[in-house]
């Protein structure tokens, strides 16, 4: 990943229902989520929710395919991946031990209300 694409996919999740919605389609996993299912779940309306997903779409942080009239939005773990990788690649000068165990710092989420 280059610093564009970084700024890119940082620059979308810098807004709370992006963060949010790129959240739960993380937690929802490839199977992906429908547009209008994502909007209903995060009380958003259907048009602003469209923008949004479009927005992380445009950073590569989420992909897009029809299903009949649906239009279904998964997240692309590949690119998250990347993304994470690329900011912490230089961790502490070379000294990887010193960033620790990042997954360990993730809270899990396994309540409903969970995004």
């Amino acid at each position: 990943m280059n610093d564009d694409a970084a700024i890119s996919a940082l620059s979308a999740l810098a807004h709370a229902d992006r963060l949010t919605a790129f959240r739960l389609l993380v937690k929802a996993g490839p199977k992906g989520v429908a547009s209008g299912d994502i909007a209903e779940r995060l009380s958003i309306p259907p048009t602003r929710m469209s923008f949004h997903l479009a927005t992380l779409e445009r950073a590569a942080l989420v992909r897009s395919w029809r299903d009949g009239r649906r239009v279904l939005y998964a997240a692309s773990y590949e690119n998250m991946r990347q993304l994470l990788a690329f900011l912490t690649a230089d961790c502490c000068s070379g000294n990887p031990e010193i960033c620790g165990d990042l997954i360990k710092l993730a809270p899990v989420c396994t309540s409903d209300a969970c995004p």
